[in-house]
């Protein structure tokens, strides 16, 4: 009978957890609202967000127990998006902090991007900074350090250690200000640069992003918030943002 009590209430403890944590996302505290942080995502919707170069949402994504979720297009093999890269469409951001849960499926692959200029026959990499999101253990994406979770894609490699494995959530925290940023995984400071500065230039020289014009010629000074489709799935929840 004892046994079969604390079953019982280990279960109803675990509930109320999971039950207050589900509550607590995609929601500002009175702490948060007072410091200035928006919701870019309500939870429920996919209003403020389209096609990066589209007007409607694509088709492979949907929302799922208050995420965003981005999965394989239907004709698509794993890694081959379907054009499903978005945007949050409703105002450009220059100086911010952006806070964004994000969870891998298995071997996935997909990435942040700011600054983002929506530029015709150009995919949405082709002139912003990506932070990356990775299965790191499973992804076939995973044999190059800058390629790991967290990194700045192919330029600055984060600390793998850092990132919570497939199937569970981690937090990521992009900051930038004056062209001064850094990026959080899990609380953890992973990444520091500057944009617009010879040793930014040095990074993209050593990238594959050097012939870029969208790079070589200078990334923008403001842009979109985007979220890439890379045929595979992945959850995001908790978007937030605010201006610095």
């Amino acid at each position: 009978m004892r046994n079969i009590f604390l079953t019982l209430l280990i279960s109803a403890l675990f509930l109320t957890t999971t039950t207050a944590s589900a509550q607590r996302a995609n929601n500002l505290s009175r702490k948060e609202k007072n410091a200035g942080w928006e919701l870019l995502f309500n939870g429920k919707n996919f209003d403020g967000w389209r096609q990066y170069g589209g007007e409607a949402m694509p088709a492979n994504w949907t929302i799922e127990d208050g995420a965003m979720k981005v999965f394989l297009a239907e004709g698509r093999n794993p890694g081959q998006g379907a054009g499903g890269d978005i945007i949050f469409s409703d105002r450009e951001f220059k100086n911010f902090e952006l806070s964004i849960d994000w969870k891998a499926g298995n071997m996935a692959n997909s990435g942040i991007f700011y600054y983002v200029k929506e530029v015709p026959g150009k995919p949405i990499y082709y002139a912003a900074p990506e932070i990356q999101v990775l299965d790191n253990e499973n992804a076939t994406d995973n044999k190059i350090d800058t390629h790991l979770a967290g990194s700045l894609y192919d330029m600055i490699a984060a600390d793998p250690k850092t990132v919570n494995p497939a199937g569970q959530w981690n937090t990521c925290v992009i900051k930038v200000k004056d062209g001064k940023a850094s990026v959080s995984m899990n609380g953890k400071e992973v990444l520091t640069y500057t944009h617009w500065t010879p040793e930014w230039d040095e990074l993209v020289e050593n990238s594959k992003f050097k012939n870029f014009p969208g790079f070589t010629e200078g990334i923008a000074k403001e842009g979109y918030i985007g979220l890439q489709d890379h045929g595979y799935t992945v959850w995001f929840r908790n978007i937030k943002i605010r201006e610095l």
